[in-house]
Order: C-alpha cells, then sequence, then structure tokens
C-alpha cells in the first residue's frame, strides 16, 4: 500500500518568514521570555505559572485549545534544563494535558515539541511544548486542500476554557 502524502506548504512562509528567523537568533528579546514574566490572565494569554514554567494560549493555534508549555527560563534543548526545571516542565505538560481534556474532551491528544529549526519550530531558541486536543475527522478539506484552518472559538474562548480546569 502505497503512502498517501498531503502538504502543509503554508507552514513555509511561517517557519522560514522574517518573525521565525528573528527568533531563531539570541540578538533581541525573546517574546516567549516576555511572556513568562506574565501573570495568569486572559490578556497575555498566559494560563498557568509556577516558579520554573508557565502555559500559554498559541498566537497562531492549529485548532481550538492548541496551548505551549515553556520553562520560565531561556534554554533551547531539554538537556539545559536543571534536573528540577525538567521534572516541573513534564509535570506541567501533564497538567496541561489534564485540563485541555477536562475543557474539551477530545478523542485523542497531539503533545510534541519541534526541537531546532530543522525540526520545524517556529521560535527553536526557546524549549516549547505543544498540547493540542484532537477529534476523529478533524482534518477536512479545508486543511488538506484549502490550505486553511477553521477556528470555531476565539482565544479568549479557549483562554476561558481552559483556565477553568487548571
Amino acid at each position: 500500500m502505497p503512502l498517501e502524502r498531503f502538504s502543509a506548504s503554508w507552514r513555509e512562509a511561517y517557519v522560514t518568514g522574517t518573525s521565525a528567523s528573528e527568533n531563531s537568533r539570541d540578538e533581541g528579546e525573546c517574546v516567549f521570555c516576555t511572556f513568562a514574566q506574565d501573570e495568569v490572565n486572559a490578556s497575555s494569554g498566559v494560563l498557568f505559572r509556577n516558579e520554573a514554567t508557565y502555559v500559554i494560549l498559541n498566537a497562531f493555534p492549529y485548532g481550538s485549545g492548541h496551548l505551549l508549555v515553556l520553562p520560565r527560563r531561556h534554554v533551547a534543548d531539554l538537556q539545559e534544563l536543571s534536573d528540577d526545571e525538567y521534572e516541573q516542565f513534564f509535570w506541567t505538560l501533564r497538567r496541561t494535558v489534564r485540563a485541555v481534556e477536562a475543557a474539551y474532551g477530545p478523542d485523542g491528544m497531539n503533545v510534541g515539541m519541534n526541537l531546532g529549526l530543522a525540526a520545524g519550530a517556529g521560535i527553536p531558541k526557546h524549549l516549547h511544548g505543544h498540547v493540542l486536543p484532537r477529534w476523529t475527522g478533524d482534518t477536512n478539506f479545508m486543511t488538506s486542500i484549502g490550505e486553511t484552518r477553521v477556528l470555531p472559538e476565539s482565544l479568549q474562548s479557549t483562554w476561558q476554557k481552559v483556565r477553568a480546569q487548571f
């Protein structure tokens, strides 16, 4: 049985674009480091934070409920985390999955990290994990053929739904 392939060429502009390349260098201020200082509130999109990590809405979500889990310290790789930061990062990742499951009741979940520019990280200099609820049949012709994502809710609505579960 041959492997079918679908193109996500719309991502090329994001991954190779100006904002991605600006954030892939250590020059200037990292957008994730800026959010790491913000308090939990709907205007910043920060949903949860502790001493070492925080959770924020993805400003460019693949779908409703797409969240990012990040260390507060500016590190690019898992091996740069201290043991305590590593423990808190994965504890926060698990807590985020539970919150998204409770808020959305999805059929499944994508949880992952793109480590480095070559792996598809839009901001490769600051480690971050993705949590994305999925439903059977949620990839349709709009995404695969129309190269368009349809998000049925605002980021504000996502924040309210998920924040209530933290």
